[in-house]
C-alpha cells in the first residue's frame, strides 16, 4: 500500500514561514536541490492545500523557475497533483485535479492504488487535517539552522496530541537536519 508523506521546512524554533509569509530564510543549496530531485523521483503524486498550491502553481511554471531550476521545475510541473480545497473553484496548473469533498475517502482510495508514495509539500493545514484523521504515514521535517522568533508554527491548529517515532535523521553540510517521523498510536 502506498504511503502518504508530509514534507516541510522549518526554523529551529518551529516556524514554517515568517510573520509576513516570507520564506527567504530557507537554507537551499546544491545538496538540498539534489535531495529535492531524489525526493520528487521517489513519489508518484504531489498533494497540496489551496494556499501552497496557489504559490507553487504561480512559481514552478514561470520562466524564472524553468531557467533557475529546470530539473525540479520539470518534475513539479509534470507530476500529477491534487489540491484539497473547499474554497478553490478551479485549478489551472498542468496535471492538477481538485478535490473539494471527501478528503479521507480520496486518500484511502489513492493509497490502495499501485505505484509510488504520495507527498504533501508544505500545506501545514492540510497536514494537520490528515494527521488528525490518521492518514499520514510519514512526516519529514527539514530543520533549518535559524531561529525566526515569530511566524506561523508548524501544525498550528492541531487539536489532539500526536505521538511520533523518530525513524532516521539526515544531516546536510549546510546545517539543515532532516527528521523522519512515523505517527504512532493509531
Amino acid at each position: 500500500m502506498r504511503k502518504i508523506l508530509f514534507f516541510m521546512l522549518t526554523s529551529l524554533d518551529g516556524y514554517y514561514e515568517g510573520p509576513s509569509h516570507e520564506l527567504d530564510w530557507h537554507n537551499v543549496d546544491e545538496e538540498f536541490n539534489d535531495f529535492s530531485i531524489e525526493q520528487l523521483n521517489s513519489v508518484d503524486m504531489l498533494l497540496f492545500g489551496r494556499v501552497t498550491y496557489e504559490m507553487m502553481a504561480e512559481f514552478w511554471p514561470s520562466a524564472h523557475a524553468l531557467e533557475a531550476d529546470p530539473v525540479v521545475a520539470n518534475l513539479m510541473n509534470n507530476k500529477p497533483k491534487i489540491v484539497f480545497s473547499k474554497t478553490l473553484a478551479n485549478v489551472e496548473w498542468q496535471n492538477t485535479r481538485l478535490v473539494r469533498t471527501n478528503f479521507t475517502e480520496e486518500i484511502n482510495q489513492l493509497k490502495k492504488l499501485p505505484g509510488k508514495d504520495l507527498i504533501i509539500f508544505g500545506s501545514s493545514d492540510l497536514a494537520v487535517t490528515f494527521l488528525e484523521a490518521g492518514l499520514l504515514d510519514e512526516i519529514r521535517i527539514l530543520v533549518n539552522p535559524i531561529a525566526l522568533g515569530v511566524g506561523k508554527p508548524l501544525f498550528k491548529g492541531l487539536q489532539n496530541r500526536q505521538h511520533l517515532e523518530l525513524l532516521k535523521t539526515r544531516t546536510f553540510k549546510s546545517g539543515n537536519v532532516l527528521l523522519y517521523f512515523k505517527p504512532i498510536g493509531r
